[in-house]
């Protein structure tokens, strides 16, 4: 198990370094908006001191207005960042698949707004659970994700759907038009392939479906 784990934890060098990046760059960007709304700000100022113009209230509340979205925004992105950076840290341990399923929807947005494809997600009708280790998980469901916006052809579109099952649960990767036109042994690759064996998982592709199906067990010690 433990050398199931190394190289688990080797795989997910690449994860941790893309999502970071991304978030980092998405947060580059928030800070340069707020920058420019608050140049503005100093600028009515300015015109005020200097030139005698009377404050546009309204333009200020607007300029203002836009710096608490962006504030928000960023304060997201913070806390996405600070959840990703523990969940390296925990080991084995029971969590929700729907609310595990949705972080990761939210460290991809950028990447899924890139390539123009929306995340439609189905919540299951009660709580879903296994015993795992969530950052693998993460890490896993990530690589599926990725695959599955390459292959959601002009529909573009990725349905995500959790299910309970006798033994554990699943994950549905749906809507993917374009999966006929890829080898069969592209996916899963190696990376993938380390992480299913970490997790005791399974993937199964399905052509005639168009989807991909994750399943997990209950534990991962089962």
């Amino acid at each position: 198990m433990s050398r199931k784990f190394d190289r688990a934890g080797e795989a997910g060098l690449q994860f941790y370094g893309k999502m970071t990046a991304s978030m980092s760059h998405e947060l580059k960007n928030v800070l340069a908006i707020i920058k420019e709304n608050a140049g503005l700000l100093n600028d009515f100022t300015c015109m005020a001191e200097e030139g005698g113009m009377p404050v546009d209230l309204e333009k200020v509340k607007r300029v203002t207005e836009k710096i608490a979205k962006q504030t928000r925004r960023a304060d997201g992105i913070v806390t996405r960042l600070n959840r990703f950076g523990h969940s390296i840290d925990e080991s084995s341990k029971s969590v929700d698949l729907w609310d595990l399923l949705e972080f990761v929807v939210a460290l991809s947005g950028r990447f899924a707004s890139m390539r123009g494809v929306t995340l439609e997600r189905k919540p299951p009708a009660s709580r879903v659970t296994v015993t795992t280790v969530p950052f693998f998980l993460e890490n896993l469901v990530w690589l599926c994700l990725d695959f599955a916006m390459g292959v959601a052809g002009t529909g573009k579109t990725v349905g995500l759907i959790v299910e309970e099952t006798k033994n554990g649960a699943r994950i549905k990767f749906t809507h993917l038009e374009d999966l006929a036109k890829v080898p069969p042994d592209t996916f899963p690759a190696q990376r993938a392939k380390v992480l299913l064996g970490a997790l005791n998982s399974e993937l199964a592709v399905d052509v005639e479906a168009q989807e991909i199906v994750l399943t997990l067990p209950e534990s991962i010690g089962g």
